[in-house]
């Protein structure tokens, strides 16, 4: 076992990473084909402005996680969850075709509807993906099955990055990502279908409908445990700043490194690539065992990068090419390092919160996981609407949240080790 990379000859492992693959590969498609598109024609589309568009999208796109993360996870906990993974595959499928039709249209509403209903795929999904993995792996192959599963992920935001960059430039891009959606969500279906049983371990469970009694159920269970709580605070403040850079790559690039269309394009491609990079080299230095070491080493990690990146952003300054700028470089260098430190901090935090958490609740705990990350990316994305209404620029947030991160992920990453966790 000395590389992951046997998991994904083994039927327990490889249908599942195929469909999340896949899955994520189609909402970056989707949502950067739209994010690109919006920000540069926002006129033809909407009358918000174009700073304000792409924390919006991901805001809408965050939301259902908050909403119906607990009663995804009491639904994971209470049925197969192979079974469940093909049902949200069908929805996937249909979403990609309504998309089709709003690009066509032109239809602002209807592609918001989708991107809901994107986030609402994702949410059903997360609890399925996370409690299986646990359910047919050892103990032994967690940080492996993670790490390829978190490389993964970005790889296929990457490929989606860039390809709905590409689309976004084409004047019928928007419908070709819709017909290029709908066909990944087939073969998504299809790799679904293999994945084996994976029943449930409290199978009389009665379900409960009250949204709100189900957050709030799920966030207690995963209180109960100290560290599961803390690595569940620690991943979230984690996808806070992700998903803050994120959105906001495409006004950064229009309005402070004057650039294009393009240029969006490499500065998400570098930062993913970053953090699949990140979670790899977590899994060689892991030697198939949790360190949460390699948590703390990350924070810092991607705390110095991030504080100069930020200053960096905010003395450049747009002369000649981007090409001929050493400032634009140090960006890119910053870029991939917030990346490959973020992938070192997340990954063993995933594995402990599988590895912590009572088998019969895992499903809840890991929807208590993503209620908190959508807390958090939405409280994110509100704030960052705030700041920008208020006269901040972009840099000046990145700097504010590059600190932040010295501070809470830092701060977080230390009292799990604390803990005692075995290195």
């Amino acid at each position: 076992m000395s590389s992951p990379v046997y998991l994904l000859k083994t039927r327990r492992f490889a249908p599942l990473f195929t469909a999340q693959f896949l899955g994520a590969f189609n909402d970056n498609l989707f949502k950067n084909t739209l994010a690109v598109i919006l920000t540069f024609q926002a006129a033809q589309w909407t009358s918000i402005s174009s700073a304000l568009l792409a924390p919006l999208i991901g805001a809408v796109f965050i939301l259902p996680f908050f909403l119906f993360s607990g009663l995804a996870g009491e639904v994971a906990d209470s049925f197969d969850k192979a079974r469940l993974a093909r049902i949200v595959k069908v929805w996937e499928l249909f979403l990609m075709v309504i998309a089709t039709v709003g690009f066509n249209l032109h239809s602002f509403g209807l592609l918001m509807a989708v991107i809901f209903g994107m986030g609402m795929h994702s949410t059903l999904f997360g609890p399925i993906k996370y409690s299986i993995i646990p359910q047919h792996m050892g103990e032994n192959e967690l940080v492996s099955a993670n790490a390829l599963v978190e490389s993964g992920t970005f790889a296929a935001i990457l490929l989606g990055t860039i390809g709905g960059g590409l689309l976004a430039a084409h004047p019928n891009g928007g419908v070709i990502a819709g017909i290029i959606g709908s066909a990944v969500a087939a073969i998504g279906y299809i790799a679904s279908r293999q994945i084996p049983t994976a029943p449930s371990l409290t199978p009389n469970r009665s379900l409960s409908f009250n949204l709100f009694a189900q957050t709030l159920n799920s966030v207690r269970l995963a209180n109960g445990n100290r560290v599961v709580f803390l690595s569940i605070l620690a991943i979230s403040w984690f996808w806070l700043y992700g998903a803050l850079l994120l959105s906001q790559f495409p006004s950064f690039v229009k309005t402070v490194l004057m650039g294009d269309e393009a240029t969006v394009t490499i500065l998400l491609s570098l930062f993913t690539v970053g953090i699949g990079a990140g979670s790899m080299v977590c899994e060689r230095l892991s030697h198939h065992t949790i360190r949460p070491s390699l948590i703390v080493a990350g924070a810092i990690g991607m705390s110095i990068a991030g504080i100069d990146f930020a200053l960096n952003a905010q003395n450049f300054q747009a002369v000649g090419t981007l090409n001929s700028n050493p400032a634009f470089w140090r960006i890119l260098a910053d870029l991939v390092l917030i990346g490959v430190f973020g992938g070192l901090y997340s990954v063993p935090l995933y594995a402990i919160m599988q590895n912590r958490s009572d088998a019969q609740v895992r499903s809840r705990i890991i929807a208590a996981n993503n209620i908190l990350n959508a807390l958090f990316m939405v409280g994110g994305a509100v704030a960052t609407m705030m700041l920008l209404e208020n006269g901040w620029s972009i840099p000046s947030i990145f700097l504010m949240i590059a600190i932040g991160t010295a501070l809470v992920a830092g701060i977080i990453a230390w009292k799990i080790k604390q803990t005692g966790e075995r290195e």
